[in-house]
């Protein structure tokens, strides 16, 4: 067969239509998402509670150092640009994931080994130079947390683009309720982990038995995130992507062209830069209020992440392993609330209502939160949480439909 019979047979490969995405890919695909999940309550919950708590490290800087992972966001879209263009063994998204995953997982254990020194620092004698080198740990840490964000950014990113790619536009809310499902069924996984390898600590554990337990909880959380990202991509992006497909269709028209008529092809792709999205975003005003209300939901959402697990602990004397276990209610609540708001509340009322009753039930929730304070009782704060997660996932679910429109 020569070239030219090759290319023939292959132009008619990809003329056949690419097959839609079942319900079971997509939960497989979640399995990234919960491994996401499950980091995240490793980090911004059950270490947040450490640092504070545990370590006698200032709330402010504990939540500084953390809260770099996030500062590092806008890395996302160079990720996003260089996996449109720069594929890795001829995949544009599934290396990406892959690479980004054992990174994160690899720089999470890293990023952990200094806030020890800094724990040990600060329960010594009050000086100078141990202030000093407790600063400097929490800058080494500060600075690897930062990686850890931009190696999340790094899969996260183009995992969302492959998402994109995979689906025709009726499927997309259908995999975004997935997806998002999964995170937070690894939010609850991960909490019920973290409960269970920290239970034997007790409340007040020294610190060389936390450091222990806290290791091996880096050690199996994210590898366990790793192995969940090569499951969850495993032979996806071949089989059903648009993206890719529309690519292969280029390279091999262009390819055709230039051995028939002997010359170079070159085409060109448009790359939406910062500056261009950042137009894109501001052309309407509606988009503006649009881009507002989602910055001010998030804020109203996850603001509580970093001092839920000190707040149990303090005000409810609950061990390291317990306040993690808060993460449960939460996630269990915020799935129930995507499931009814998603099948049932927004057919029934729209969009734009299912929104505002979930932002109204959000400040209603949060109050309770913090009545459940003056109660002591830990059973109160998990049913204020529960009802919190409700209204996080009726809000979240009318805020992404609308996205969608």
């Amino acid at each position: 067969m020569d070239t030219t019979e090759r290319q023939i047979l292959f132009l008619d490969t990809l003329a056949q239509p690419l097959p839609r995405v079942s319900l079971w890919t997509m939960i497989r695909l979640g399995l990234f998402q919960m491994g996401l999940g499950m980091m995240s309550v490793l980090l911004f919950g059950l270490l947040n509670r450490v640092l504070i708590k545990e370590l006698g490290v200032p709330g402010t800087i504990a939540s500084i150092v953390l809260a770099v992972t996030l500062f590092v966001a806008p890395a996302r879209i160079w990720f996003g640009q260089l996996s449109d263009t720069k594929p890795i063994f001829g995949l544009h998204r599934t290396w990406y994931v892959r690479f980004g995953a054992l990174s994160f997982a690899t720089i999470a254990f890293l990023a952990v080994q200094p806030l020890w020194k800094v724990g040990a620092l600060l329960n010594k004698t009050s000086g100078s130079n141990n202030l000093l080198q407790a600063t400097e740990w929490i800058v080494l840490s500060t600075i690897l947390f930062g990686l850890y964000g931009i190696a999340i950014s790094a899969s996260s990113t183009p995992f969302a683009t492959l998402l994109v790619d995979i689906t025709e536009e009726e499927d997309r809310s259908k995999i975004v309720a997935v997806e998002w499902s999964m995170l937070l069924i690894g939010t609850i996984a991960g909490a019920i982990t973290i409960g269970v390898m920290l239970k034997r600590l007790g409340n007040n554990p020294s610190i060389e038995s936390l450091e222990t337990s806290v290791n091996q909880l880096f050690l199996v959380v994210p590898w366990l995130a790793v192995a969940m990202a090569f499951i969850s991509t495993w032979g996806v992006e071949k089989k059903y992507s648009r993206f890719l497909r529309s690519n292969q269709e280029r390279q091999a028209i262009v390819q055709s062209k230039t051995n028939e008529l002997n010359t170079n092809i070159h085409e060109t792709k448009e790359i939406v830069g910062l500056s261009r999205a950042w137009s894109l975003i501001t052309a309407s005003k509606q988009t503006q209020y649009f881009f507002t209300f989602l910055i001010t939901m998030t804020l109203g959402l996850f603001l509580q992440d970093a001092i839920l697990e000190p707040f149990g602990g303090d005000i409810f004397n609950l061990a390291a392993g317990e306040t993690a276990l808060l993460n449960v209610p939460y996630g269990i609540g915020t799935v129930i609330g995507i499931l009814i708001s998603g099948f049932f509340i927004s057919p029934l009322i729209g969009k734009k209502k299912t929104t505002q009753v979930g932002c109204q039930a959000v400040a209603l929730s949060l109050g309770t939160i913090i009545l459940a304070g003056f109660t002591g009782n830990a059973a109160v704060l998990k049913l204020a949480l529960l009802l919190f997660g409700f209204a996080s996932g009726t809000t979240t679910t009318g805020a992404i439909t609308l996205m969608l429109d």
